[in-house]
């Protein structure tokens, strides 16, 4: 059954104004949800770990009418970790990633950033559903999601779609979802004991900090040892994040050395588009882009069987 309540939240804005009172609606299936979602359209968001919608609520960048709490979707907070895919509800916290060693083994990228997503506190409630959909240049989720070739699973009014996520985000903080649309589930191929994944990023501090540059890579090599296939991602370093095919393409049929690694990191310090702010120049995060891409292809390759 739909439950929906009216809350009124005296929490005040940054000019000091009372927020405006919206509804809370728990739905307990997909269909409730997409139906409020449509009805109330821009008015409306989904609540997952809510911890960057709430911020966004405060500083005014939504005006709701509803929040539509999707924790209370049993679909959404499962897992189904198979030998072909690994599908993750679109409310799973990242805690259940890396407290799972079967995931671990398989998805080396995806621990490497649950355990960055915000804090321990954080992570209890978070996961990267909410990550993917806040699709933020910066976001910590979207580079794994991309070398591991996930896939965004999307329900709506007029059915369902798949989005590779790579494809995802248009904007820095928008995408590909519709009126009435909200994502249901990411699904990733289990690639095998031959592929290896991982990720990292530089901030200024040791934790709890947006990333000045991050990068994704996974390898997955074929029966003579040589390199089938290589994902790079970029994060922090354009409007949104950044499936470096050129780069990525460069490395299929060579060996998996120093030469190859060194050339693909050069070329995805090519396919970034970086801004100049108080955390970096572009010349600095072009330098990390190709320090971190060398660098996380090594790791991966390290990782293949391990």
């Amino acid at each position: 059954m739909l439950s929906k309540r009216i809350i009124n939240l005296e929490i005040e804005n940054p000019k000091g104004e009372i927020m405006q009172p919206f509804a809370y609606s728990a739905p307990s299936t997909i269909e409730e949800a997409v139906e409020i979602l449509d009805k109330h359209g821009e008015k409306a968001r989904p609540l997952a770990g809510g911890i960057d919608l709430l911020f966004q609520i405060r500083g005014g960048r939504f005006d709701l009418d509803t929040v539509v709490d999707i924790k209370k979707i049993p679909e959404l907070n499962e897992i189904s970790n198979g030998n072909d895919e690994l599908v993750l509800g679109a409310a799973v916290p990242c805690h259940k990633l890396y407290d799972d060693p079967a995931i671990s083994k398989n998805y080396p990228g995806l621990i490497d950033a649950a355990s960055l997503i915000g804090s321990i506190q954080i992570q209890s409630r978070s996961g990267f559903g909410g990550n993917l959909c806040n699709s933020t240049p910066s976001a910590d989720g979207i580079a794994p999601l991309i070398v591991h070739s996930a896939v965004a699973n999307i329900q709506g009014k007029s059915g369902s779609r798949s989005v590779p996520v790579e494809d995802f985000c248009t904007a820095p903080g928008s995408n590909v979802l519709g009126k009435g649309e909200m994502l249901v589930s990411i699904t990733m191929p289990n690639k095998g004991n031959k592929f290896g994944a991982a990720y990292e990023r530089f901030i200024p501090r040791n934790e709890m900090d947006i990333a000045v540059a991050a990068v994704g890579a996974s390898i997955l090599l074929d029966s003579n040892g040589k390199i089938a296939e290589a994902r790079i991602s970029l994060a922090s370093v354009g409007p949104t994040p950044i499936f470096a095919k050129k780069a990525s393409e460069s490395l299929k049929g060579k060996e998996p050395n120093e030469a190859a690694f060194k050339e693909a990191a050069a070329i995805a310090k090519s396919e970034c588009s970086p801004i100049e702010d108080m955390r970096g120049t572009a010349d600095q995060r072009k330098h990390l882009v190709e320090v971190l891409t060398e660098r996380m292809l090594n790791k991966s390759l390290e990782r293949i069987g391990g």
